[in-house]
């Protein structure tokens, strides 16, 4: 009888195990399915002129090295506004906040503001940053609103990762004499900082790829020039990549695929950067 409940205990194991393997190469197929096909179509059209030139032609022809500067600086903005913020807002949540029917109330509003749909924060940062504070339709503008649309993840992400680490370590700390801001910032915030970074990157990621806030706030159709100052316009990979799809008429496929491939590529080099890093600071974990 003990033999065969093992045996059956096994054989569920197995199935199971199985099922799992399914579904993820299920998952995983299509994905690299897309990655491959992206990089058959538009690996023709990778070349110097095409990531350091400029667009002419009504964008037939060209580079598209504003676009890919414009991107940079939407997610550079993005990470000096969202990334301070998100942190210090998930210090005070989990280290800070007594645990009371408000934070609950904030951590609840937290988690449903990351499902707004991005256009509506489009649509805010129109009438906020554009028209409001007249910041104009500029890079500061999208970058801000950008940055509202990423702090929900980056709040979320890294206070979890704040309340993950052991409790004995802030307790070990104090009473060693250091103080409580002393023990967040040298133990604390150094033993998360792999979360912290997996939340940091997911939301850059989704501000680079946005189209609907830039759309509103900061996007340009066509610019022959570089962005001068927070306060211009600039052209993004994003709203490129729409623009060249549906408004231009007799677009090569490779060049629209070519966009698509160096903003794929640009999205990876960030989760690269990222998992290195992540990497090294898992390997000095003390727990």
């Amino acid at each position: 009888m003990t033999k065969l409940l093992s045996r059956n205990r096994h054989l569920v194991q197995r199935l199971g195990f199985t099922f799992i393997t399914l579904v993820a190469v299920a998952t995983v197929i299509p994905i690299v399915g897309v990655i491959i096909f992206i990089i058959y179509q538009g690996g023709s059209a990778i070349s110097l002129e095409f990531l350091t030139g400029f667009p002419y032609d009504g964008m037939r022809s060209g580079g598209i090295l504003p676009a890919i500067v414009g991107t940079l600086y939407l997610t550079i903005g993005t990470a000096i506004f969202s990334v301070p913020l998100g942190i210090a807002a998930a210090i005070y949540l989990s280290e800070y906040a007594k645990d009371n029917q408000t934070t609950r109330l904030i951590r609840l509003a937290i988690i449903n503001l990351a499902g707004i749909p991005s256009v509506v924060y489009g649509l805010f940062g129109l009438g906020l940053f554009v028209l409001f504070l007249q910041f104009g339709t500029s890079i500061l503008a999208a970058s801000l609103t950008l940055s509202i649309m990423t702090l929900p993840v980056i709040i979320s992400t890294a206070e979890e990762s704040l309340r993950s680490v052991p409790q004995s370590f802030r307790t070990v700390s104090i009473s060693l004499g250091a103080t409580r801001w002393q023990t967040i910032r040298r133990i604390v915030l150094k033993e998360a900082l792999p979360g912290i970074l997996t939340g940091v990157i997911l939301g850059l990621e989704r501000a680079a790829g946005e189209t609907a806030p830039i759309l509103f706030t900061g996007a340009a159709f066509f610019l022959p020039r570089l962005p001068g100052s927070p306060f211009d316009a600039t052209m993004a990979l994003p709203y490129h990549l729409f623009v060249i799809s549906t408004q231009v008429p007799e677009m090569p496929i490779q060049i629209q695929y070519g966009t698509a491939l160096v903003l794929l590529v640009f999205v990876l080099t960030m989760n690269v950067i990222a998992t290195i890093i992540r990497s090294r600071a898992r390997a000095k974990r003390q727990w």
